[in-house]
């Protein structure tokens, strides 16, 4: 079950996003060497290993999850924006609670200019795909929904 564990850990630290089936490949094999376990469950871990062994490799999502934990440990906690809370009651709707909220769906693009980030926040990135495996798809993807973004708050 160690070795099991660490290739759940290597899937999402060391392949990551450039090949997200590596992470259900990698529990799945951890379950099968839990339900029949050992000498069988050796080739589900063994197909694990090969597999993100041959699997391009990016630790972005890692970086970018560290980046975010490290802004929530430093930073100052501000509120969640008006725009972004709930307004089930007529004293939150008076108080601005969701006023200003942008339902994507209902945007002919889908995608909204709406900051969803407090202040002190304001303009960070995390995720930063690199060019391996699919994450030169999330790449394209990304910079696509910035440019909608654009053309919508102007």
């Amino acid at each position: 079950m160690y070795v099991a564990r660490r290739l759940v850990r290597f899937a999402s630290e060391d392949v990551g996003l450039a090949d997200p089936q590596a992470l259900p490949l990698s529990v799945a094999a951890m379950q099968a060497m839990h339900f029949i376990g050992m000498p069988e469950g050796a080739l589900a871990l063994a197909e694990a290993a090969i597999y993100m062994a041959l699997a391009p490799k990016s630790n972005s999502l890692y970086t970018a999850y560290g980046s975010a934990k490290e802004d929530l440990e430093k930073a100052i906690a501000q509120p969640v924006p008006l725009h972004l809370r709930n307004a089930p009651t007529p004293l939150m709707k008076a108080e601005g609670y969701g006023s200003g909220y942008e339902y994507a769906h209902d945007l002919e693009d889908k995608v909204s200019a709406m900051s969803c980030l407090p202040p002190n926040l304001e303009g960070r990135r995390y995720y930063q795909p690199t060019d391996q495996g699919l994450e030169h798809q999330f790449r394209k993807r990304l910079e696509e929904i910035r440019a909608r973004k654009l053309r919508a708050g102007r």
